[in-house]
């Protein structure tokens, strides 16, 4: 079945085009990424030169779900992250905050879906080990071992350093969050 939040698959996409625009207006190409044939994704617009592909976030148009680590770690996950990771695929995309730079996590393929999903319980077993709530990540900060993730009970987006506690709250919802961000275009570009 696929997972649907109307609300925030709009901010999603807004956001992203967003971005996708700025590159646009600042290189005049849509983003691009190291050629990697062994790591296919429906991103891919076509080739840039002989190192690099063009690229751009999609939606996704299979059915992604995460009954199985559900499932496997007797945990419902929150709608929010749940809708997040599968509704587009995308490299990372960079964003800025009031509270600084940050990298927004997607899956690129279906095949990277099944990788984060891997991820995402390491990080749920290692919270409950740690016996700290759960929080799944979302997004990485600038700042070493910082992250961003999504209280499971509350949806409450939060930083936290890996390993610890969250410790910042910064929005009520992942909705709430991306109103929030600026695209970052990155300046190494060409």
């Amino acid at each position: 079945m696929k997972i649907t939040n109307d609300h925030l698959t709009g901010l999603l996409q807004e956001f992203v085009q967003g971005y996708t625009d700025h590159y646009q207006n600042t290189y005049g190409h849509l983003p691009t990424v190291e050629v990697d044939d062994d790591w296919p994704s429906p991103c891919i617009q076509g080739s840039f030169d002989q190192q690099k592909n063009c690229w751009q976030p999609v939606p996704v148009q299979e059915n992604l779900s995460f009954d199985n680590i559900e499932s496997a770690l007797e945990l419902t996950i929150h709608q929010d992250i749940k809708h997040y990771f599968s509704s587009l695929y995308s490299d990372t995309i960079h964003a800025k905050c009031a509270e600084g730079n940050l990298s927004l996590l997607f899956p690129w393929s279906r095949d990277d879906f099944e990788r984060l999903q891997e991820n995402i319980i390491g990080h749920v077993l290692m919270k409950r080990k740690l016996k700290q709530a759960v929080t799944i990540f979302f997004a990485v900060t600038d700042e070493e071992d910082m992250i961003l993730s999504v209280l499971n009970d509350s949806g409450e987006v939060w930083v936290e350093r890996v390993g610890c506690e969250p410790h910042k709250k910064l929005a009520n919802s992942l909705a709430d969050f991306i109103q929030m961000l600026t695209p970052v275009v990155p300046l190494n570009e060409k």
